[in-house]
């Protein structure tokens, strides 16, 4: 059985989102009542299995409810060969995981996320590009499902 994306991700719980990259994958997560993403941290990629137990243990520690993973879409909505493979991947890491997930699109994710670290504190700008990447989808995904909670509709299915 092929592992699908679900159609909404749990509302309660704490989510984890990837920004899947070929070298580096940024974690970020939610609070408990989903309404703040925070950067977690950048792992460095080594092979599937590596990064599957890395990411099994980050799940198993943050508590995770589900699972975002950044699609990288074309400017246009459609889907090249980057897309196709970060779907692929985001399948096996969300079987291995034993989590419900979901493709979020990621455009422009990396430009706001250096955006906004550039608008930070010397501090704060520490935070990692990929990591801060994945927050910024994360929290799109959040306040898309915020602002269609009360239409009672999944922000899933805007996308198409």
């Amino acid at each position: 059985m092929i592992n699908q994306p679900s159609p909404d991700l749990p509302a309660t719980g704490r989510l984890l989102a990837l920004d899947v990259g070929d070298k580096r994958i940024g974690v970020a997560v939610s609070d408990d009542r989903q309404l703040l993403a925070s950067p977690l941290l950048v792992l460095q990629r080594r092979s599937n299995a590596e990064d599957w137990a890395k990411l099994a243990r980050l799940s198993a520690e943050q508590r995770a409810a589900g699972l975002l993973i950044g699609h990288p879409l074309n400017a246009d909505g459609s889907a090249g060969p980057q897309a196709l493979q970060t779907a692929r991947y985001a399948a096996r890491v969300a079987a291995v995981l034993a989590l419900p997930w979901m493709l979020w699109d990621e455009y422009g994710s990396s430009q706001e996320a250096a955006q906004r670290l550039a608008h930070t504190s010397r501090r704060r700008r520490q935070a990692p590009l990929d990591a801060a990447a994945a927050a910024v989808i994360l929290q799109d995904y959040l306040d898309s499902r915020t602002l269609h909670a009360a239409a009672n509709e999944s922000p899933y299915e805007q996308l198409f």
